[in-house]
């Protein structure tokens, strides 16, 4: 773990289908660069597979504040029978932060409509909305029509509405993966990092 203060901040990276999901290594690496001690445990779905490699993910776990990549495929990996761990519960009370990024619009929709159809959606779920020292960080990507659309606003204000601790990382403006210009990119990783940090409480 990086040095800089005693407490560790321990991080849920959950990682939704947007192509901004291809900087999900750099992003694990950003997180890990500041000076502070932070463990980082990622949720990809099964969208976000589609831009996430195998080698990547190998990638990422030899990194000394990386401790697991999850998948939808071990949502129920370690539970047998009644008492065993269910993972979106292990994770939604291990972690400090739970940040999304990318977070894409159809994630967005599924948070607002209180869907549980991936880990990453029941971890969601399962997250202590009411606990002020458990932050919610949520980064879209998306394009710009799609970031436009009223659908993106009512949905960003009920996931608002019942998430108190809740940060927007807002998307920023350049060329997008379809070739448009204009706003709907991901915050670039470094800052993603640097807001996390600021928004986690002292210990």
């Amino acid at each position: 773990m990086n040095g800089g203060r005693e407490h560790t901040v321990r991080v849920v990276l959950g990682v939704s289908g947007s192509v901004a999901a291809i900087k999900f290594t750099e992003l694990i690496g950003e997180l890990g660069a500041l000076d502070v001690s932070v463990e980082v445990k990622a949720v990809l779905t099964e969208s976000a597979r589609r831009f996430v490699s195998d080698a990547e993910i190998a990638e990422v776990t030899k990194c000394a504040w990386c401790s697991g990549v999850y998948t939808d495929d071990d949502e129920w990996s370690a539970w047998r029978k009644k008492g065993d761990p269910v993972t979106h519960v292990e994770l939604a009370k291990w972690a400090d932060v739970l940040l999304v990024a990318p977070l894409s619009a159809n994630t967005l929709a599924k948070f607002a409509n209180g869907l549980c159809d991936n880990l990453l959606t029941c971890l969601f779920r399962a997250w202590d909305v009411r606990n002020s020292n458990k932050v919610v960080c949520m980064a879209p990507a998306m394009n710009t029509q799609m970031w436009a659309s009223p659908f993106t606003s009512r949905h960003m204000a009920t996931v608002a509405e019942v998430c108190a601790t809740l940060q927007w990382l807002q998307p920023i403006s350049k060329e997008l993966a379809c070739g448009d210009t204009g706003v709907g990119a991901m915050m670039e990783p470094r800052d993603i990092a640097i807001a996390v940090h600021s928004f986690v409480p002292s210990p």
